[in-house]
This record gives C-alpha cells, structure tokens and sequence, in this order.
C-alpha cells in the first residue's frame, strides 16, 4: 500500500468517524429542542365554578400524550390488585411493584393506607409493566406508630383513596423535603378541620394519622355537599386537561396533564383533596372571589422563573423544577415518550 492509499482510507475513517460525531451531535440537539417548554397561554380557562368557599377553573387544552391514556392511577392498580406497595424498615422508601402490563401513574402526594404507618409518596413516579420491586421515596403521614393497625396487614398498604389535603403538606414534601415539616403539617391540618367542623377529627385508633382524620364522619358530611356541587363539572368538555383552585378567594394550586382521560382519572381523588383543604379553611367573613385573569396570571408567573433543579426519578422519569419566592411549579416528563410532560404543579406559596 503506498502513502496515497494510505492517506485516502485514513481521510475516509476520519470522514466516517466525524460524520459519526456529527450525527450523534445533532441527535442530541434534536433531543434538547423537543424537551417540552411550559405554555400557559396556550390553555383556556373557564369558571370559576364555586361552592362556598371553593372555586374551580377548568384548564381546557390538547392531549399531547396518547400514552397517559391508559395509565392505570395507583388508587385504580391497587384496587384490581394490579399493583402491589410494601413495606420497609425505612419510614421514607416503600417498594412497589407492578404485576400487570399497562403502565401504573404514581402522584406525589398520593396517601397510601396499612402498613406499619400510613405514607405519602414523595414524587411522580411511573411503574413499568412487569416492574418487579421497585425503590420509591415517601413521607410519612401518621407519627409514632410502627406496627399493624387492626386487622390491616403491616406488610403492605391496602388502598389510596385519598391525597395530601393541604398546600403546606405539599410544599414540606416537595419543596423542602422534611419529614419533620410534613408531621408540623399534618398536625396543623387536623387542627384546622377540628375547629371547623366543630369536634376532634383524630382518631382513637391512631391519633396522628392524617388518612383516618379524612375518614371522620363529620369531615365525609361537610365535604359531600362540596362533592355534589363541583364533580360532574368535568364532564362538560372533552378537552379539560386540569385545573386551578382557590380558597376563600386566594389562588392555591393547579394541576395540569397531558391527556384529558389522565385527568379525569385523578379528579375525584384531587377534588376531595381540595375540598377537605376548604374546609379546614372556612371563614365567617366574605371574601371577594377569584377571577378567571388571576387564575392565569397565577399559572403564567409560576412558570416564568428559569429550571431551579431537575431530578432524575428514576432512569423513565424527570422532575424539573422552577421556583421563587411566591411559587413554585413542577413538571414531570417521561423519557419513554422523548421526554414529554405528563403533569404540571403549580403551588402559590403564600
């Protein structure tokens, strides 16, 4: 071979090799640029749809995510028994895991009830098919015990029928990420619906157990007339993809999906959520309600600040964070839909 051969073959490897690179680089800054951005303005709000002290807008949008259609929501997994959570030696990891073959939808704030005490998943969280046991990050919301309670199994939890019920519980779970802040919190919250409801809410059986104060029969009275009022609001339009809340006139939260039948999904579980955190608000006074104008004004701020963290959930799931000194929003993406949003939070801080 002489030098002319030689440099040829040697100028086509470096062709190759460059060309390679330069493939692998675009692919990259074509993954980057389909990283989904937050548009509020592209949503349509309407309402306020109100009872008492609780007033609903709908967030009307497309389905962006085929995928979330079939989500199984953990409240529905656990009830087909589809799905399977344990217990730990650890009060701030449990293990789940998936036994069917559709995708299970794990919402922070999600309470589940049994084991050794009752728990509050800390994150998103997506369960693959056929998962075998899988880590996933919870606090706890029922201080002090750490056995069986009645005839619950302490091995794992039984159901989850309900939701963190307070903008402070979430915000001690996802924003500061104290387990000390989520009992403050929880404590705090059963103190409130105390007072409103106009007897203890605690449970004999366990005291500190945020789930069974739920279940008090006077608060399960006072929430169904909320109930009654706002749950079929939903089913007026096919393209409802969230929602934004206030109590007393003040805009508290919002959640947001990419898929209209993901979101319907969760509305039962996110209305009596919202409903219970009413309640532990009433007031004598009158208050001037929410506009629609500050519903999206909440929902456009909140998305304004550059991403403060993202975080790797698992190797399928990103959490990526914006946050001031007045909100803070989360938005989880699935990599196994090229990084697209699944769901959107938006908290007002104060």
């Amino acid at each position: 071979m002489n030098n002319k051969q030689l440099a040829l073959i040697l100028g086509a490897i470096l062709l190759i090799v460059c060309g390679g690179i330069l493939i692998t680089g675009q692919t990259k800054n074509s993954n980057v640029q389909k990283q989904p951005e937050t548009k509020a303005n592209d949503y349509r709000l309407s309402g306020p749809f109100t009872h008492k002290n609780l007033s609903i807008f709908l967030i009307h949008g497309k389905t962006t995510t085929t995928k979330t259609r079939s989500f199984l929501t953990l409240q529905e997994a656990l009830e087909q028994k589809k799905v399977v959570v344990y217990e730990t030696q650890s009060v701030n990891e449990l293990a789940i895991e998936n036994l069917s073959r559709e995708d299970v939808y794990v919402q922070s704030g999600d309470i589940v009830k049994g084991g050794k005490q009752d728990r509050m998943m800390a994150q998103d969280f997506i369960v693959p098919p056929k998962s075998g046991r899988m880590p996933i990050a919870a606090f706890c919301v029922e201080h002090g015990r750490w056995s069986g309670r009645g005839n619950e199994r302490a091995g794992v939890f039984s159901s989850s029928a309900d939701a963190a019920v307070t903008r402070e519980i979430k915000l001690a779970a996802k924003s500061s990420n104290s387990q000390g802040a989520v009992w403050e919190n929880v404590r705090l919250a059963q103190d409130k619906l105390s007072q409103s409801v106009g007897m203890r809410v605690n449970s004999i059986v366990s005291a500190s157990s945020l789930q069974l104060s739920v279940e008090n029969t006077r608060v399960q009275a006072t929430a169904d007339s909320y109930i009654k009022a706002l749950a079929n609001i939903v089913n007026r339009n096919d393209d409802v993809i969230g929602y934004v809340f206030a109590i007393n006139g003040n805009v508290n939260s919002a959640d947001v999906y990419s898929s209209n039948a993901l979101f319907r999904k969760l509305w039962p579980k996110l209305l009596k959520a919202n409903t219970v955190e009413a309640i532990a608000q009433l007031q004598k006074e009158t208050f001037k309600p929410a506009s629609t104008d500050h519903a999206k004004a909440f929902l456009t701020e909140a998305e304004k600040p550059q991403p403060s963290a993202a975080k790797d959930v698992t190797s399928r799931v990103k959490v990526v964070t914006r946050e001031d000194d007045k909100n803070v929003f989360f938005e989880t993406r699935d990599e196994d839909q090229k990084g697209a949003w699944v769901h959107r939070n938006y908290i007002k801080k104060n």
